[in-house]
């Protein structure tokens, strides 16, 4: 028995072992293992490719394929290459370790199928290291994954040398780095890709340097932020300007950005920019958390794992959409479950809400009259239910820009002062920014001084803070005291924070 591995996609991602033999039967070909009518179409393919081979006669036996594991069920026409090497190479003694993908046109030759780009993307979020046999149209953009070794062929008759033939392996190699992953710090042995792109800066927004110093604080911490005020005073500037002060992505991060864009379109690349995602308030509860009739599709909130997921005008959003936030909001996870198809995805984003005072948008005006009545008010404002605010880390209320105000700090300035906030987490050992610390990491690592601990004692009453929110002072304290180089939560620290809850 001969084998060789491959992956395929069936809502997340499964390694497979493709497993060869022959038996003593009537000449025959055979696919088991839970295949595809696109994989069982595969003998076809690989018949008439092993026939253009000149050099090469199907042995007159049953040649058996096995799909392992055999209770997953299999799909793509990348298997070809794999199938037709462990018949090809029955007989030979060859190095095994190797993931083979391609699709085999009946002459033989090697392309890409659709999907291939997003197996692979998530095939290295799984293991840490492989090597990889591609087609060469394929090939030079796989290489650009980190942890991969690479090598391209074109055709059948090149797959097997390079299996036979060790100087042609390794004539085969791509080596290339994509231009991002040349630009790699490393804090605390772990590696990080900084932005360098401030395409969109802050210095754009004149004044508002309390939402400045919000988004700040929200982005050295991922700690969802609700801005409200009115039209035109910059609350969709801060949000949008908000993926390019974030912390550096790890490796692995960027990987699994990468993977879940691939399910969303034909084609994804590497950034160094966090995922931005702004759904419309008419989009359908399936659009934002994904589903369907058939196939479990990604959705938004997953899209912006690791990055921003914004909602403009918040109370528009139906309300079963806004009460099914909840769980992505607070497990960092969304399951979709359908009859056939049942599939996971991690949600842990920093979530950013804009919205109006009231419906004409004018209570917090200086300068237009608010026509709103207080029944009026209050029924927008409730639309918001308090689950859902209780899971906003910072309310930023934001007033209008006026004639004196002027430019401040730019993206560049916010974005070394976060950097510097990311160390110091990092150099403490969390796994987490510290928006996103469990209970156990809350107790471990936001540490107040005696006078801090008094005023939050104090605030839990007046505020009526329930535990969520008690913690969510805690972890905002713990950003601030990070963003001023201390270790120690001060009482000026849980003091900013507590003017970040949002009272009504």
């Amino acid at each position: 028995m001969k084998s060789l591995k491959c992956a395929c996609l069936n809502n997340k991602l499964h390694l497979i072992n493709i497993e060869s033999t022959l038996l003593r039967a009537l000449p025959g070909f055979e696919i088991v293992g839970l295949a595809s009518v696109t994989i069982k179409e595969a003998a076809t393919r690989v018949k008439s490719a092993l026939a253009a081979l000149r050099d090469f006669t199907l042995p007159a036996m049953k040649i058996v394929i096995n799909l392992s594991p055999s209770d997953v069920k299999k799909d793509g026409s990348h298997f070809d290459l794999a199938i037709a090497l462990l018949v090809l190479l029955q007989k030979e003694h060859f190095d095994s370790d190797y993931f083979v993908f391609g699709e085999l046109g009946l002459d033989g030759k090697l392309r890409s199928s659709a999907e291939l780009f997003s197996v692979l993307l998530f095939l290295s979020t799984h293991v840490k290291y492989a090597k990889i046999l591609l087609p060469k149209d394929i090939a030079l953009k796989a290489a650009m994954i980190p942890n991969f070794e690479v090598y391209a062929v074109d055709n059948l008759a090149q797959a097997r040398d390079f299996f036979l033939n060790d100087e042609f392996r390794d004539s085969c190699k791509v080596d290339t780095v994509h231009p991002i992953f040349n630009n790699v710090i490393e804090i605390a042995g772990r590696k990080f890709v900084p932005n360098l792109n401030y395409e969109l800066d802050f210095i754009d927004i004149k004044g508002q340097e309390r939402a400045k110093r919000a988004s700040m604080i929200a982005a050295a911490g991922m700690h969802n932020i609700l801005f409200e005020g009115s039209p035109g005073c910059g609350k969709s500037m801060s949000a949008k300007r908000l993926p390019y002060i974030m912390p550096p992505q790890s490796l692995d991060e960027i990987l699994l950005a990468s993977a879940y864009e691939s399910l969303n379109s034909n084609s994804s690349d590497f950034s160094a920019i966090r995922a931005f995602r702004s759904p419309h308030h008419t989009s359908t509860r399936s659009s934002i958390f994904g589903g369907g009739s058939g196939m479990a599709k990604i959705g938004e909130v997953a899209l912006a794992n690791g990055g921003v997921l914004f909602f403009d005008e918040f109370p528009h959003f139906g309300k079963q959409i806004l009460e099914s936030l909840r769980e992505p909001l607070e497990d960092y996870k969304i399951n979709i479950s359908r009859v056939n198809s049942k599939v996971s995805y991690d949600t842990k984003f920093l979530f950013v809400a804009a919205m109006n005072p009231c419906p004409c948008g004018n209570l917090f005006s200086k300068n237009s009259t608010c026509i709103c009545t207080d029944k009026e008010i209050a029924k927008y404002q409730n639309t918001i239910s308090s689950p859902i605010l209780d899971r906003i880390d910072i309310y930023c209320a934001m007033g209008e820009i006026g004639q004196d105000d002027a430019p401040s700090l730019s993206s560049k300035q916010m974005s070394d002062m976060v950097l510097n906030a990311f160390k110091h987490q990092i150099e403490r050992g969390q796994s987490e920014l510290n928006g996103k610390l469990s209970d156990a990491d809350i107790s471990k690592y936001c540490i107040l001084e005696n006078s801090a601990k008094e005023v939050l004692n104090r605030a839990i009453t007046s505020y009526n803070l329930s535990q969520r929110g008690i913690n969510k002072t805690l972890k905002v304290g713990r950003t601030i005291a990070d963003l001023r180089d201390s270790q120690i939560i001060s009482k000026s620290d849980i003091m900013e924070s507590l003017s970040y809850r949002m009272k009504r």
